[in-house]
C-alpha cells in the first residue's frame, strides 16, 4: 500500500483529517487539484486566529504544516476509485495509481449559479451567498437579493441585519403576504421584475438590470447557489449521495456520512462539503479532523 489513508481533496477537511491522521503516525496522501470552492473570495472570515486571510494563503500554510509531520500532498486529479483486496486503488488523471487501506473524501462542492448573465464572474466579489462569511465586508452598504426561493427571504431578513439598503429581487419568487410584512418590518424592499444582467463600473457592481430595462443601483448582490458535491469522478465507490433539502426546497446534493464522516461504504469516510455544503471554513476543519481521529481508530481496531 502507498499509504494508510488517501485523502481526495486539499481543503481545510482534507488537510486537517490528513493533519490528525500524520500526527497519529499514520502515512496519509493528500491528492488536490487545486480548486477550492472559496478561491474567488479575497479572505476566509470568522477563522479564529486567521481572520481574512486569502483562502489559497490558509491552505498553503496547511500543507506545510502536515508535510511537517511526514504527510504528502499531491497535486493531481482523482478521476476514478474502487475497492480492492485489502482497501482502495484511486486512479489518477496523468495515469498513475496510488494504493491504500482507507480513504477520506474531501472534495468539496461546486457552486451552480441562476442563469444571470455576469454572476460567475463576480462570484465571491461582490455577488454572495452568506452573510457570515462575506457579509461584514458589505455592512451598510446598498444590498440586493436575487430571490429564486423562499430561502432569498430568509437571506434578504439576514442580510437587514448589516444594512439598512436592502432590497429583495423578486427575480424568480414572489413572496407570500405574509412574508412581505415581515421584510417589510425590518425595512426590506421588493422589487418586482426578471433580472437580466448586473451592471459593473470600474469592476465593482453597481446595480441590477432587469427586464424592463430599469437598473437597480446595488454594491452588493446576494444569490443562493445550488451546491452540488464533487463525487461525480467516483464512481467506482458506489457512494451513496442524497438531496440537501430545506422542507420541499432541494438546495444541492451531499454524500450519505454520520457525523463522524464514515459512510456506507466501508473504508470510506467524508467530510467537509462534500457532506455539509453549507459549512464554513471552520466547520469543515472539525469535520476533517474528527473524520481523521475515526480513522485512524478504524486502523487500529480493523488493522
Amino acid at each position: 500500500m502507498d499509504a494508510d489513508v488517501v485523502v481526495i481533496g486539499g481543503g481545510p477537511a482534507g488537510l486537517s483529517g490528513a493533519k490528525a491522521l500524520a500526527r497519529s503516525l499514520r502515512s496519509v496522501v493528500v491528492v488536490d487539484d487545486d480548486r477550492p470552492r472559496n478561491a474567488p473570495a479575497d479572505g476566509a472570515h470568522n477563522v479564529l486566529g486567521h481572520e481574512g486571510i486569502a483562502p489559497r494563503e490558509l491552505l498553503a500554510i496547511g500543507r506545510r504544516e502536515l508535510e511537517g509531520y511526514g504527510g504528502r500532498v499531491l497535486a493531481g486529479r482523482v478521476v476514478d476509485a474502487r475497492p480492492v483486496d485489502g482497501g482502495f486503488e484511486v486512479q489518477l488523471a496523468d495515469g498513475g495509481v496510488l494504493t491504500a487501506r482507507r480513504l477520506l473524501l474531501a472534495g468539496g462542492g461546486v457552486d451552480e449559479l441562476p442563469d444571470v448573465p455576469g454572476l460567475v464572474e463576480r462570484w465571491g466579489r461582490d455577488v454572495l451567498h452568506c452573510p457570515y462569511c462575506h457579509g461584514y465586508e458589505v455592512r451598510g452598504q446598498a444590498i440586493g437579493v436575487l430571490a429564486t426561493s423562499a430561502v432569498s427571504v430568509h437571506s434578504a431578513l439576514m442580510f437587514s441585519q448589516l444594512s439598512p439598503d436592502v432590497v429583495l429581487l423578486a427575480h424568480g419568487y414572489a413572496p407570500t403576504a405574509e412574508e412581505r410584512t415581515t421584510l417589510a418590518a425590518r425595512g426590506v424592499r421588493v422589487v418586482e421584475g426578471t433580472v437580466t444582467g448586473v451592471e459593473v463600473t470600474e469592476d465593482r457592481l453597481s446595480g441590477v438590470r432587469l427586464v424592463s430595462g430599469e437598473v437597480v443601483p446595488r454594491d452588493a448582490l446576494v444569490v443562493t447557489s445550488f451546491v452540488r458535491a464533487r463525487t461525480d469522478h467516483l464512481t467506482g465507490l458506489d457512494l451513496p449521495v442524497e438531496e440537501l433539502r430545506m422542507g420541499d426546497l432541494v438546495l444541492g446534493t451531499r454524500v450519505v456520512a454520520e457525523p463522524t464522516g464514515r459512510t456506507p461504504v466501508p473504508g470510506v469516510w467524508a467530510a467537509g462539503n462534500a457532506v455539509e455544503p453549507m459549512g464554513q471554513v471552520v466547520a469543515s476543519m472539525a469535520a476533517g479532523l474528527m473524520a481523521g481521529a475515526q480513522l485512524n481508530m478504524d486502523l487500529i481496531t480493523n488493522p
